[in-house]
C-alpha cells in the first residue's frame, strides 16, 4: 500500500467558486484514495495564490517529505492548477520531488510522466491556468488605466483626500479631507512665496503640534499633480504619457502647482529671505555669491572698530575668504556697466532684436496654421468615425477607440495651439517694449545704484539666473540672462567695428561706440607695475582692481 500526502490549494477569491473549496477537493481526493487503496499520510491546505511555489503549506509539505523521504509516494491533488499556474516553476518543482523520490500527480488530470508525450499534456494542464492568470491581470490593467483615463483615482486617498464609494457601490472616488486638506493648501502657498525651503516649512508644522507627513512622504507628495486635478497616465505602447483632468475636486489650482514645481527644480530663483538688521543696504548682494575657495554661498556681517564698523562678504567655513562688502559692491556696479551701451546703439538692437522676433513669430504663425489644419482633420475623423457607427460599418469599440485617440490628440494640439497663440504678439506691442527696455539696460548701473534693497536683488536674479562667484577682483557665472548676453556680443561686435580704421563699406558708418580703449594713442602707461589708463571708464575699473588686491594682501598679511 503506497502512503500519499494530499495538497488542496484555494486562493483567496477562489473561496467561493463552485467546485473549488478546500472541503470539496477533501472529500475528492480520499475518495480516490479508498477506491485506490492508498493510505492518506498527511494532508495540506493552502489558502494562497499559485503563480509561484512560495506559499507557506507547500514549504511545509517539502520539509515534511524530506523528513518522510522514505514513506512518501506521492502528493495527490484535484488538478494540476491546484499545484501549479505557472509552466516554468512547475517542471522545476516536478524535478525536485523526483530526487525525494516523490510523484506528484493530479487525479482528474492523471498523467504518467516517465512517458515523454504526456509532458505535452502536462504543458497544456499548466499553460491553460497561466493564461487565465495572465488574461486576468491584462484586463484588470486595462479597466484600471480607462478609469484613470476618466479622472478617477485608482489608488489609497494620498494626504488630504479620504477614499469614498458611491451610494450604488459601483465607483470609488476620493474627496478632500479636513484638516490634512488646508494643510496641503498651506504648505503650496508656503513654497510658492519662495521665502523658506520646503523641508523648513514642514518641520515649523511639525513642531507646532501639526500632524504631518514624513520627510520622504512629504517630497513626494508636494510633486503629486492629483492635488491640482491633473491624473497622470502613463506610456503604454503607442500610446504616449499625458495628463487628465479628475474628476475629484483639487485642493490648489494648476497655477499654483505649477508654480511650486518651478521652485523645486530651481528653474526659478528664490526670493530670498531679507535680512533685518540697519545695515542691510551694505550687503544687496548677500545670498547671491558663493565663495571661489570652497563653494558654499557667503554670508555678510560687519565688524566693530575703534571708530566706525566695517562690512565683509565672508565664508563660514575653515576657508577663511573675506572681502570688504563696500569694495565688493562697487566692483558689481563696474560689472553692470558691460551690459550698457551708448543711445546711439540702441536704435539698431532694437531693430535686431525686432527682425529676430518678426523671423520667430512668422514661424509661430506657421505653425499655429498647421496646428489648427491637424485639429480640423481628427475632428473629422471622429465624425467620420460617428457616421459609419450610424451605419453599422464598425463597432461601438472601435468607434470608442478611435474618438479616445483622436480626443487625446487634439487635446495636446491644443495645447500646443495655446502655446503658439501666446507667442504670437501684436508687433507694435512688443517693438515698444523693447524700446522700454532697452531704455533701462542703457542706464543699468545708474538704476541699480539708485534702486531700494529689495529692487536691487530683483535687478540681480533677473540678470543671473545662478549664483556669482566673487573672486575679490571679478565676478564669474556660468549664466547670463540670454537677452543681456547677446545684447552685450552684440554692442561689443559693435565697438570692434567702431575702432576699426575707416571703413566706407560698414552698415552702420555713423556708429559711436562704447567707451574703451582709443588704438593708436597712448591711453596707457605702467608705473610701479600698475597699469594706469587715460580713459576715464577703464581707469575707474583699473583702480577698484588695484585696490582690491592690495585689500587681499592685506588680509593675507594678518592671517584673515
Amino acid at each position: 500500500m503506497s502512503n500519499v500526502a494530499l495538497y488542496i490549494r484555494v486562493s483567496t477569491d477562489e473561496q467561493a467558486d463552485r467546485g473549488y473549496s478546500q472541503r470539496d477537493q477533501e472529500e475528492r481526493l480520499k475518495r480516490y484514495c479508498e477506491t485506490n487503496n492508498l493510505k492518506i499520510d498527511n494532508v495540506f491546505f493552502e489558502d494562497h495564490s499559485a503563480k509561484n511555489f512560495n506559499r507557506p503549506s507547500w514549504n511545509d509539505l517539502l520539509i515534511y517529505l524530506k523528513k518522510k523521504k522514505s514513506k512518501i509516494d506521492k502528493v495527490l491533488f484535484t488538478k494540476w492548477d491546484r499545484f501549479s499556474r505557472n509552466a516554468g516553476d512547475a517542471y522545476q518543482m516536478i524535478s525536485i520531488l523526483k530526487k525525494l523520490g516523490v510523484e506528484a500527480q493530479a487525479i482528474e488530470q492523471p498523467l504518467d510522466l516517465f512517458i515523454p508525450e504526456n509532458k505535452m499534456m502536462l504543458a497544456i494542464y499548466l499553460a491553460a491556468p497561466e493564461v487565465e492568470n495572465d488574461r486576468r491581470a491584462l484586463n484588470t490593467f486595462h479597466g484600471m488605466r480607462r478609469a484613470r483615463k476618466e479622472g478617477r483615482w485608482m489608488a489609497s486617498a494620498p494626504f488630504g483626500y479620504t477614499n469614498k464609494i458611491t451610494e450604488d457601490g459601483k465607483y470609488k472616488f476620493i474627496e478632500p479631507k479636513e484638516p490634512e486638506a488646508s494643510i496641503i493648501r498651506y504648505l503650496f502657498n508656503e513654497i510658492a512665496k519662495g521665502i523658506e525651503a520646503p523641508e523648513t516649512i514642514r518641520r515649523q508644522l511639525s513642531e507646532k503640534g501639526v500632524k504631518i507627513l514624513s520627510n520622504q512622504a512629504f517630497h513626494v507628495a508636494i510633486r503629486n499633480p492629483v492635488y491640482c486635478g491633473k491624473i497622470f497616465i502613463k506610456k503604454y505602447r503607442d500610446e504616449e504619457a499625458h495628463y487628465v483632468k479628475s474628476l475629484h475636486v483639487p485642493l490648489v489650482s494648476e497655477t499654483l502647482f505649477n508654480k511650486v514645481q518651478l521652485i523645486l527644480e530651481g528653474n526659478k530663483r528664490k526670493n530670498r529671505k531679507y535680512i533685518k538688521f540697519s545695515s542691510a543696504d551694505v550687503f544687496p548682494l548677500r545670498g547671491f555669491l558663493i565663495c571661489p575657495k570652497c563653494g558654499k554661498n557667503l554670508t555678510a556681517s560687519g565688524s566693530k572698530g575703534s571708530q566706525r564698523v566695517y562690512y565683509y562678504y565672508h565664508c563660514k567655513s575653515s576657508c577663511g575668504f573675506r572681502q570688504s562688502a563696500e569694495l565688493t559692491n562697487n566692483l558689481f556696479v563696474e560689472e553692470l556697466k558691460k551690459y550698457e551701451f551708448l543711445p546711439s546703439v540702441q536704435k539698431i538692437l532694437q531693430n535686431i532684436l525686432l527682425t529676430a522676433y518678426k523671423k520667430y513669430n512668422n514661424k509661430a504663425d506657421d505653425r499655429r496654421k498647421r496646428i489648427i489644419s491637424e485639429i480640423e482633420t481628427y475632428n473629422a475623423k471622429i465624425a467620420l468615425a460617428r457616421e459609419k457607427l450610424l451605419a453599422e460599418k464598425i463597432e461601438d469599440d472601435d468607434y470608442m477607440i478611435i474618438k479616445a485617440q483622436s480626443k487625446q490628440k487634439i487635446e495636446i494640439l491644443e495645447n500646443e495651439l495655446h502655446t503658439c497663440l501666446v507667442a504670437t504678439r501684436n508687433p507694435k506691442k512688443v517693438d515698444d517694449r523693447l524700446n522700454k527696455a532697452l531704455s533701462v539696460i542703457s542706464n543699468l548701473s545708474l538704476l541699480y545704484q539708485s534702486s531700494s534693497v529689495e529692487a536691487k536683488r530683483k535687478i540681480i536674479s533677473s540678470i543671473y539666473p545662478e549664483n556669482l562667484e566673487f573672486t575679490g577682483i571679478e565676478y564669474r557665472t556660468t549664466r547670463v540672462n540670454s537677452v543681456l548676453r547677446s545684447i552685450s556680443l552684440v554692442t561689443n561686435a559693435l565697438g570692434d567695428a567702431n575702432n576699426k580704421k575707416n571703413d566706407k563699406k560698414t552698415a552702420y558708418p555713423c556708429l559711436v561706440g562704447p567707451p574703451g580703449i582709443e588704438p593708436g594713442s597712448k591711453s596707457l602707461i605702467r608705473k610701479n607695475n600698475i597699469i594706469i589708463h587715460n580713459n576715464p571708464e577703464v581707469k575707474k575699473r583699473t583702480e577698484l582692481n588695484n585696490q582690491a588686491r592690495q585689500q587681499q594682501n592685506k588680509i593675507q598679511k594678518v592671517g584673515l
